[in-house]
């Protein structure tokens, strides 16, 4: 029985990750933020999973805490920063996960399942920069690796739900096209995840991974919806250029109030999301390929939605909220 040691195991990913680990018969230790035992997100961890407390970022307290002197055969990372924040990112994506690995590697572990981000393939932002550093190092460390590059989550796409249902319109940036996706849920990619540890065709490769297609844009995001409430709903257009002028501005009043840099960051964040698909780049067409996005899973985004309105499933967007 291999052990495998989670880290990002609050999160909802890590959750379903501790969960599929555990169903293909691997010793799992989860570890959580400290003081988060009893909170309802870390209790939603299964019993079978050992759940320890530790900062992850000391790796002094996650050597006593987590670790506790054991050894590890596979580190499988769900951590991710927060809120993209240059200072965070470089924390959290870079930093982090780096003093983990040294840690690791002295406490057995011959193989690490990285959760990554499609997104760091056009890499415009601080916290795409940071996880491209970490996956540097991984793929350098001479140990067995899997880098899962997800595409959109489900959560991430559920943030008009309310604002539709109290009659409100959808906002799409520019006219609905800009971008596409093909999202993926918790579960689906917590069993990609799990996986990469055994399938040796997922072993020392970077692993864009999407749900099951078709690709869907913002207008199809609206279609799903609009079917499911039985009614048309209203679309308002948010041109790009009111980002471009935000993040303009803010980027501008950083400069001489040091507190709006990390805003300014921020809308950069939003109108990256805005503008680009979380598809497969394709270098030599410069274009987004729906067709080379691998599609993995049952769940799709239209069921997702379905279990929202009927209430059988929690928002738990957190971090990944884009409204």
């Amino acid at each position: 029985m291999k052990r495998v040691l989670v880290t990002g195991a609050t999160g909802t990913i890590g959750r379903a990750t501790v969960q599929a680990l555990l169903q293909r018969g691997f010793e799992v230790v989860a570890v959580v933020r400290p003081g988060s035992a009893a909170k309802a997100g870390t209790a939603a961890l299964p019993a079978a999973a050992t759940v320890r407390e530790a900062d992850v970022l000391d790796a002094a307290a996650l050597a006593r805490d987590a670790l506790a002197g054991e050894r590890f055969d596979v580190w499988v990372s769900c951590l991710a920063s927060r809120t993209g924040e240059p200072a965070d990112a470089w924390r959290v994506d870079h930093r982090a996960h780096s003093e983990a690995l040294a840690l690791l590697r002295a406490h057995g572990v011959q193989q690490v399942v990285l959760l990554s981000a499609l997104c760091v393939q056009k890499p415009r932002l601080a916290f795409q920069q940071a996880k491209l550093a970490f996956e540097a190092e991984l793929r350098a460390s001479g140990l067995r690796w899997s880098i899962v590059r997800p595409t959109a989550f489900f959560k991430s796409l559920s943030g008009q739900l309310a604002r539709v249902r109290a009659g409100k319109p959808f906002l799409v940036f520019g006219d609905g096209r800009l971008t596409a996706c093909k999202p993926i849920s918790d579960r689906d990619l917590a069993s990609f995840l799990a996986d990469c540890i055994d399938d040796p065709t997922r072993h020392d490769r970077v692993l864009p991974i999407g749900g099951p297609g078709p690709a869907l844009t913002p207008l199809d995001q609206v279609a799903l919806l609009s079917q499911l409430l039985g009614r048309e709903l209203r679309v308002k257009r948010v041109p790009v250029r009111l980002l471009d002028a935000i993040a303009a501005t803010l980027a501008l009043l950083g400069r001489v109030l040091p507190p709006l840099r990390a805003k300014a960051e921020l809308a950069l964040i939003g109108r990256y999301y805005a503008t680009e698909s979380m598809l497969v780049w394709d270098t030599e067409t410069g274009r987004y390929d729906a067709d080379a996005t691998p599609e993995f899973g049952t769940d799709t985004l239209r069921a997702h939605y379905a279990a929202l309105l009927r209430g059988e499933v929690a928002d738990e967007r957190r971090e990944h909220a884009v409204f």
